[in-house]
């Protein structure tokens, strides 16, 4: 596959992030804070984690196998994590929204 294109997806999904990123730090002032409050304040975090990891993928390449298999894996659990805070965040809603 040419580098070009590699280098076009890296680029697209970096953008991608940092957009998400932008909306994720904007909706934070409407938070009034609590439960909400604090489990937006850590997917914020965790989104600028996973920004700083798009930045320093083209440079994932130059790492040793096993070093590069670690941070693949730390990858998949902060992944993981996103998704369990987030599922937990959107039933808390649900139930807020419910009563």
């Amino acid at each position: 596959m040419s580098m070009n294109v590699v280098f076009a997806v890296e680029f697209a999904a970096v953008l991608a992030m940092f957009y998400a990123l932008y909306m994720a730090v904007s909706l934070k002032g409407e938070m009034q804070g609590g439960i909400i409050g604090r489990n937006w304040t850590f997917l914020v975090s965790l989104v600028g984690l996973f920004a700083a990891g798009y930045v320093a993928m083209p440079f994932l390449g130059r790492l040793s196998s096993e070093v590069l298999q670690l941070v693949v894996a730390v990858i998949f659990l902060f992944g993981a994590v996103y998704v369990v805070v987030t599922i937990n965040l959107i039933r808390r809603i649900i139930r807020i929204l419910s009563e």
